[in-house]
């Protein structure tokens, strides 16, 4: 399931990353903080763009972790926004925004042509990480999602629509970002904020 939902959500995303507004804004600030809107439509594109490269890499030698343990060690997580991690995660969008908008763009649909299915059963492991690996599948939820948010983010950033992702897409995000949203609030908060307005708490985010 994880394999469709993504290749939806990539899909799904190719629109935008296309669309005239975000090359018009591509060097204009976007909805997240230090993040150009090239930058961050990099970032996004970044997610499909990968999955070629950990499935073209040897497979990696570091232990495999279930999927939350990889949120609770990623870098990013509870850093501030000059953190090293986060710097990095910017910069690398805006190294990746360089080319421009239509080279991104033919970059991000090549990546996506190339996965052919069935994709394999194996371990991978970005680059980017710590001395950990994840199974494909794993990888593969951790990109939907990262495509889903950022998609939003972008369409926010240029005033346009969010792009309308597969039911199957949102399910398998909400999954997640609920799942790591309880682990950080604890459940009693999650269930409140879903269900009475007159409890909830003020945020329940994920990150």
């Amino acid at each position: 399931m994880s394999t469709q939902a993504f290749l939806a959500a990539a899909q799904a995303s190719l629109p935008l990353l296309r669309d005239p507004a975000v090359a018009a804004a591509w060097d204009k600030p976007s909805a997240l903080p230090e993040f150009s809107v090239g930058g961050l439509a990099a970032h996004l594109a970044y997610q499909v763009l990968v999955v070629p490269e950990v499935l073209a890499d040897p497979v990696p030698q570091e232990q495999q972790i279930p999927l939350l343990d990889h949120y609770a060690r990623a870098a990013w997580i509870d850093s501030g926004l000059d953190s090293p991690a986060n710097t990095g995660i910017r910069d690398g969008g805006h190294r990746l925004a360089a080319d421009g908008p239509s080279a991104l763009a033919d970059r991000y649909e090549a990546a996506l042509s190339s996965l052919s299915l069935p994709l394999p059963s194996r371990i991978v492991r970005m680059r980017l990480w710590g001395s950990w690996s994840l199974s494909l599948e794993d990888l593969l939820i951790t990109r939907t999602m990262e495509l889903v948010v950022h998609a939003d983010d972008l369409a926010v950033s240029v005033d346009l629509p969010t792009p309308d992702f597969p039911d199957h897409t949102n399910a398998v995000v909400i999954d997640l970002l609920s799942t790591l949203a309880t682990r950080r609030h604890g459940p009693v908060s999650v269930i409140r904020a879903l269900s009475r307005a007159e409890r909830a708490p003020s945020s329940i985010t994920a990150f």
